[in-house]
């Protein structure tokens, strides 16, 4: 980074100094108001009467007072640190003065004044910063479009709360800032960008929150951090409706998640609900089966590259129960379910008919249709109850005349008086008594009906559509294969009689339990973001579209590293179409900001050997590096001594973060056991992992997706290893795009077909 003197170096410094003062003053008035909180809290605790509302009142207040003054005290520790990172000067048409606004991650305004000394980084007005250029500019913000000129645009470079570089810009894209946070080095956390947004990104940021947006993004375009961004920007301006327990983000695997839980609270926000789908699904099924590792299946397919007929049922099995026909199949089998479901009889009271089998069963495939089974059962039960006050009178006249029958045939058959009298006197009491408490009887009456309709379960209709109804069904009504659809059978049953499902089973059960009970309620997530989207079905993106009733989406993936495409994303237009009815935005972040133009070049390269054309390939940022190596060593030993001698070097270069990327967990091991002779501080990652330690790391290329390293060696580039394939391509394509910095490619014999061109 450039250390020349700006003129306005001294002027700036003042200013920063100025900021940091008002910055401690704030931090010792909050340590102290949340002193006075504490104490106020523990108070409340110690004498809290649950009789007494006030006490109740005074609880919720002052916990929520706390929340918010945690919040600003960890902002507030931040800023110490780096108050702001940006000045940006706009003249407001029809004003004299320009106002100088200093933009950072949190607000901060004087006391005295409500003069902002701190401008939000996710404020209206500092979209001026990410996409406005020097002259005529505008913003959006609640009171309307504000027109204005942007005078100037300005960086800063803090570090512990001393002002070190100043930079004046005017197109983001390539100011000198990011151009040095570009060539920083990879750490075991995902860090903020807020400093280094760039145009393309802050639009995707920014975008409205409940028009659903799919974002397909170049590997290395900052996907997850935009994602993570965004949550914080939506909770910001959507602070008065949503807390931040109504954002869920969805990530591939724990692992991941510890990779980016930094993000969320350097950027002020806590509560974010994190988890993967597979913990979401057992979340919403409330009972956790065994689950069959997903990566298995993906290296069953990558050591069964020659396709065999048993790997291709495998894998069109994935494909169908990943698909939106395997979804109409289930309809139609529950369709046919429900036509059995209500009882073929009438419903009585004390033998009296009063509601036909044929009107119930209207309303419960016809009335009700739209609605949850549990849902149309309730909504009979009120209709039962509501017609049978309506129809009291009928009911009392059927037992009024009942009883005259009974006692014409007692006046008629029984001749002794007194008996006769005796029975006459019963009939007509118990008449009177049922009369009396036709209320409780019609209750009971509708409780019994209720109690015998059958019992749906999700996991029993599931078991039952797939062993029973789906090799029977019509193939060629839905478009199937007919082999297909009794190996699926076949495969899925194996699993059961083994108690274990597979990640294409959870999308179908949760839709059972969401058909048959209904669970929109339970999950109070208003917005959902999505990373690594491509691995998700269509199948499985509509479930979650329909059970989180009135939430929005944020999608992102990358087509071009769909490893798992035998169950994931083909094209995004599908999702778009189908699950949000052609309503959702679509964009591309082509950019590619984590590799030099040698490396993704190289990895473009590999990509290019693809049959799928349609695939977007990354466009690097102009930062060169060195050469991708291409290197030929003939034993794994030998190239693990050449990889040890490069940590070594790479570590002399400030280098912390780097990894042995393979293409399978069993060459991981072998390396791993290999590199251990060397050095005790590698670690190898299975997958099995709910931390990631970061440092020197063998990992297998699947596992590898979404992380970033300094440098990354492929110790199996061979032929042998990565072949003309469309998955190897994908795998290989996710490795070579890992490193910011170096790349090396070791192959024995022959490198891999895939390399030719590097």
């Amino acid at each position: 980074m450039s250390q020349k003197i700006h003129p306005s170096f001294r002027e700036e410094n003042e200013r920063c100094r100025y900021t940091l003062k008002y910055v401690e003053k704030t931090l010792k008035n909050t340590i102290e108001k949340k002193e006075y909180l504490d104490a106020t809290l523990e108070r409340i605790n110690k004498h809290f009467n649950s009789d007494n509302s006030q006490d109740y009142i005074d609880m919720i207040v002052n916990s929520a007072l706390k929340e918010s003054t945690d919040i600003k005290l960890k902002n507030l520790v931040s800023a110490k640190k780096k108050p702001y990172f940006a000045r940006v000067d706009f003249k407001e048409k029809g004003k004299q003065k320009a106002e100088k606004l200093y933009i950072g991650k949190m607000c901060l305004a004087r006391e005295e004044d409500q003069e902002l000394i701190i401008i939000d980084w996710r404020a209206p007005v500092a979209n001026l910063y990410y996409e406005g250029r020097l002259g005529e500019a505008n913003y959006d913000c609640p009171e309307g479009n504000i027109e204005g000129e942007i005078l100037l645009k300005r960086q800063f470079f803090i570090e512990e709360g001393e002002l070190l570089n100043i930079f004046d810009i005017d197109v983001t894209a390539t100011d000198e800032l990011l151009q040095s946070c570009l060539g920083a080095n990879a750490d075991n956390r995902l860090k903020d960008i807020v400093s280094t947004i760039q145009a393309e990104q802050n639009q995707i940021i920014r975008a409205d929150m409940w028009k659903p947006l799919v974002v397909q993004g170049a590997a290395g375009s900052g996907k997850t951090t935009i994602a993570l961004h965004r949550i914080a920007y939506l909770i910001y301006n959507h602070e008065k409706n949503f807390k931040p327990e109504n954002f869920m983000i969805i990530a591939p695997n724990r692992l991941f998640l510890n990779y980016i839980s930094n993000v969320l609270p350097e950027l002020g926000v806590d509560k974010v609900k994190q988890t993967t789908f597979e913990q979401f699904a057992w979340d919403i099924l409330e009972r956790r089966l065994k689950l069959t590792d997903p990566n298995d299946k993906l290296m069953r397919f990558v050591k069964g590259q020659e396709q065999n007929d048993d790997m291709d049922m495998l894998k069109r099995t994935s494909e169908l129960k990943s698909s939106i026909v395997f979804k109409t199949m289930l309809d139609d089998f529950f369709e046919s379910v429900l036509r059995r479901y209500i009882p073929k009889e009438d419903f009585k009271i004390l033998d009296i008919p009063v509601f036909s089998y044929e009107e119930i069963n209207s309303l419960f495939l016809k009335e009700y249709k739209n609605w949850p089974v549990m849902y149309r059962i309730n909504e009979i039960k009120k209709y039962l109850i509501n017609r049978l006050k309506q129809r009291k009178n009928d009911i009392i006249n059927s037992l009024h005349d009942e009883c005259d029958l009974k006692i014409r045939i007692i006046k008629q058959k029984e001749s002794d008086p007194e008996k006769r009298q005796r029975k006459i006197i019963d009939a007509i009491e118990k008449r009177d008594d049922i009369i009396s408490n036709l209320n409780k009887y019609s209750k009971k009456a509708v409780d019994d009906y209720v109690k015998g309709l059958p019992k749906l379960d999700p996991f029993k209709c599931y078991r039952v559509f797939i062993e029973s109804w789906l090799p029977r069904a019509d193939a060629n009504l839905y478009g199937a294969d007919e082999n297909i659809l009794r190996y699926t059978s076949s495969h899925t049953k194996g699993l059961f009689d083994n108690k274990v499902v597979e990640l294409e089973d959870l999308a179908p059960l949760i839709y059972l339990k969401y058909i048959i009970f209904g669970i929109a309620e339970k999950i109070p997530v208003r917005h959902i973001v999505i990373d690594e989207g491509q691995d998700f079905s269509v199948f499985q993106l509509y479930v979650l579209k329909n059970i989180i009733k009135d939430s929005s989406f944020t999608i992102l993936g990358d087509l071009c590293q769909g490893i798992h495409s035998y169950r994931g994303m083909r094209d995004w237009k599908e999702a778009i179409d189908y699950v949000f009815n052609g309503k959702g935005a679509f964009l591309i972040l082509e950019q590619s900001y984590r590799t030099t133009v040698e490396i993704m070049d190289a990895a473009n390269k590999v990509l290019r050997k693809s049959r799928d054309k349609g695939l977007i390939p990354g466009k690097p940022v102009l930062r060169h590096g060195d050469p991708v190596s291409k290197i030929k060593i003939e034993s794994i030993d030998n190239i693990v001594e050449d990889i040890e001698g490069k940590i070594k070097e790479c570590i002399k270069l400030g280098y912390k973060s780097m990894a042995v990327i393979c293409k399978s967990p069993e060459t991981c091991k072998k390396v791993f056991a290999l590199m251990k002779k060397y050095r005790d501080d590698v670690s190898l990652i299975t997958g099995r992992e709910k931390e990631y330690a970061g440092g020197i790391v063998v990992v297998p290329s699947y596992l590898s997706k979404g992380l970033e390293f300094d440098a990354v060696f492929i110790p199996d580039a061979d032929n042998d290893t990565y072949k003309d394939d469309e998955l190897d391509i994908k795998l290989l394509y996710v490795a070579m795009t890992r490193p910011l910095h170096k790349l090396f490619l070791y192959y024995g014999d022959e490198y891999s077909p895939l390399t030719e061109d590097i």
